[in-house]
């Protein structure tokens, strides 16, 4: 084996590239690497250029084998080259070092062509590539003949990007990328790289500032926090098995249907040993089942992207394209979700597209430059949360969030996205003192940015996926947030009603001896109750720092507290909007939510625990077995008052209608310790009131109050009614009697 040739004066010129050339490759500092890295045509040869600072020898191998040359080393850090006589660039070769006794082999990553076409980098500069996804991250790939990984990232204002990881010592000058000018995106394939391997992006920033490691924005997978390392493995890859399902979601999730949900935090709901995360395979052997025996509809994840800080719950996420390690694999949430899906269940996951944390290794200042954020931070800094603000104005930034929403629904099948913080969104002056915030085009406090991409978001989410839903946290009163795009509207499903859930959780607090002052207070939502498509909320914002759990908020005895909470959710359950409970509240969970336990699990061997969990159970039932209190919850022809105004005695009644034909329904709440015996209520129609439930019934550890399952109605005005049933009312509950009829 022979030195390749350098015998010739002008081939040896062309051979070698020029001295500064060589000094900024081995500083890692020059932004080209293709321009000198890789195989070069010179003459009737190929001169080959590798930086390999771990190695004391190369030598370039044929496809058989054979030695062909013994490359010069011609910088002490690691930069070899030489000439390889009567080659082409397209000569298939590979790469042998030797370091002491070591020696191993690679292919040369720079001898590789472009793997981004013309198109994809067309769409990527404009900010119109709706599948991101499939071409920005980690991709495993085969690529002329070779496996390994082709990484690409968005970067358009660095000097130069490298790829780092657990495959070249996390050493940036191994594996610098080339820059598709184009649209500001850097690529490399790198050979031999297998799943698994973790890695970042190592970036030199405009001013030629070497940033800290930069986590990948569409790492589809991360390592277990607090490590922040992304991880190689592609977009997740599953048989799934939910196309029935998939079919018919959409009647399921419609307005008229009964959707209920179930909110989870899946690293609380319940630990293992040594109070350890479950898995997402064990999570669907026992959440799903206990989701599906209580009868809701739907799940709903707190926010599963890998977030850094446990205490954020997810909410403020550095890789948005990666479900949580803590749990497991993208494979692993993958099969969670079909098997939600087998058993009938949905899943929705919360999406936080308002903003992302200040963590070194993630977005903040991504290239150098404020790039998914503001420069200026009175428009970009949430100083409620230490948060940055997504700049919606930059169409890439849009772009990269309206992506993201589409990977979940397309890749992991998710049946909706429920976005957070949108409230914070639609205002410029959100949480802000004058001074501190920037009016827009029209000097006004609107953020038509944010408007623009919601409505973009939420079209090609339900253009794409017509069967999903959205849902917006919004808490004020923004019109049209759950009305259609073309008639002025954000374009979301349904919107949290969280006026409602306020106001009632206020009331309920108080002592019954003062309700009677504070009865609009279960009244006044009515008045907006379809103004929008709402979801009543009673979330894990309302069980956390300080507020208590849902059970401790009531007042009273500890009877009467129970008495409360079972009245309080039949009337949310009979109340016109779909139903969201967090996890704890149907079981009358005692503490406040601590996000590292376990739920109180235990409580449910006192019957009084259990006597919740089967209400919740049974509001379930009702609520999809009975037409009138789920088709019409979004129209006011469901709803109408029987007695609004009895504040006296804290009472509240009123009739639930579904669609023409399908019944109705009588309610009446009883807000106060006292029994009323032959009340008389106005109903539409005579004959047989059955009573479907009974809060106070003994089998949910109330007093068992009630009407003996039925009563007969009279031809006797009341109300307005043309007839009226004569009922007991129990103490503190609510009841739901149906026409035999329907």
């Amino acid at each position: 084996m022979t030195k390749a040739s350098t015998n010739d004066a002008s081939t040896k010129l062309a051979w070698r590239p020029e001295q500064a050339e060589i000094n900024a490759i081995a500083a890692a500092r020059h932004g080209d690497p293709f321009a000198v890295l890789g195989p070069h045509v010179c003459g009737d040869g190929v001169s080959i250029r590798v930086m390999m600072p771990a190695a004391e020898r190369v030598d370039v191998l044929d496809e058989s084998g054979r030695a062909l040359a013994a490359l010069e080393k011609l910088h002490d850090d690691g930069f070899f080259a030489g000439l390889i006589e009567g080659a082409s660039v397209d000569t298939p070769y590979r790469l042998r070092f030797t370091h002491g006794e070591a020696q191993w082999e690679e292919e040369d990553a720079y001898r590789f062509p472009l793997f981004l076409g013309e198109l994809d980098v067309h769409l990527l500069a404009e900010g119109t590539h709706r599948r991101l996804y499939e071409k920005l991250g980690a991709h495993p790939v085969t690529l002329v003949g070779a496996e390994g990984v082709v990484f690409a990232v968005w970067a358009p204002n660095a000097r130069r990007v490298s790829v780092v990881g657990d495959f070249n010592g996390w050493d940036g000058r191994r594996h610098p990328m080339r820059k598709r000018h184009e649209a500001g995106v850097w690529e490399l394939f790198i050979p031999g790289v297998q799943r698994g391997a973790s890695y970042k992006y190592e970036i030199i920033g405009v001013d030629g500032t070497k940033l800290p490691l930069k986590a990948d924005p569409l790492a589809f997978a991360a390592e277990v926090p607090p490590s922040t390392a992304s991880r190689v493995h592609g977009l997740v890859s599953h048989d799934w098995g939910d196309d029935e399902w998939v079919s018919t979601r959409g009647g399921l999730q419609d307005r008229s249907g009964p959707i209920s949900i179930y909110e989870v935090h899946l690293g609380s709901w319940r630990r293992g040993e040594s109070n350890s995360f479950l898995h997402y395979d064990r999570l669907a052997d026992e959440l799903i089942p206990y989701v599906r025996d209580l009868g809701f509809t739907h799940i709903e994840l707190l926010p599963i992207s890998e977030y850094p800080f446990s205490g954020s719950w997810g909410y403020q996420p550095v890789g948005l394209f990666a479900p949580t390690s803590r749990f497991g694999d993208p494979n692993g949430f993958a099969r969670f979700v079909d098997r939600c899906h087998a058993n009938g269940i949905g899943v929705l996951v919360d999406w936080v597209p308002a903003h992302f944390p200040s963590d070194p290794h993630g977005l903040a200042r991504f290239d150098g430059t404020a790039l998914y954020e503001h420069e200026d931070p009175r428009l970009g800094f949430h100083k409620d949360w230490n948060t940055l603000i997504y700049n919606f104005g930059r169409q890439e930034v849009a772009n990269f969030l309206e992506s993201n929403a589409l990977f979940w629904l397309d890749r992991y099948h998710v049946d909706g996205l429920r976005v957070d913080a949108v409230a914070s969104m639609l205002y410029r002056d959100y949480s802000r003192d004058p001074g501190e915030w920037v009016p827009n085009v029209h000097g006004g406090r609107e953020n038509l940015e944010a408007v623009s991409f919601l409505r973009d978001m939420n079209t090609h989410a339900y253009g794409d996926f017509p069967s999903t839903i959205t849902v917006a946290e919004e808490s004020t009163a923004w019109p049209g947030v759950s009305r259609p795009v073309d008639v002025g509207g954000l374009g979301f499903g349904f919107k949290w009603n969280m006026g409602w859930m306020h106001d009632t959780l206020s009331y309920m607090a108080r002592d019954p001896m003062y309700r009677s002052y504070h009865h609009n207070e279960m009244t006044f939502g009515l008045i907006y109750a379809y103004s929008e498509n709402f979801i009543l909320p009673l979330s894990h914002d309302e069980v956390v720092h300080g507020k208590g759990s849902l059970l401790a908020k009531m007042p009273g005895d500890r009877w009467q507290k129970f008495a409360n909470l079972r009245a309080y959710l039949a009337f949310m359950w009979t109340h016109p909007g779909k139903k969201l409970l967090f996890m704890g509240g149907e079981f009358g969970q005692e503490r406040e939510w601590n996000h590292d336990q376990s739920l109180d699990w235990h409580l449910l061997a006192d019957p009084s625990h259990r006597g919740i969990q089967s209400l919740v159970r049974d509001l379930n039932k009702l609520y999809r077995s009975m037409p009138a209190l789920h088709e019409l919850d979004c129209e006011p022809s469901g709803f109408e008052w029987v007695d609004g105004g009895n504040t006296q005695q804290s009472l509240l009644s009123y009739i639930r209608k579904g669609k023409a034909g399908s019944g109705s329904g009588l309610v009446v709440c009883n807000f106060t310790p006292q029994v009323h015996h032959g009340r008389r209520f106005g109903v539409p129609a005579g004959g047989r009131w059955i009573e479907r439930l009974n809060s106070d019934s003994e089998t949910y550890g109330g007093s068992n109050v009630g009407n003996l399952g039925a009563v007969d109605a009279q031809k006797q005005s009341a109300h307005g009614r043309p007839y009226s049933v004569e009922i007991t009312v129990p103490p503190l509950a609510t009841i739901v009697l149906e026409h035999a009829d329907a």
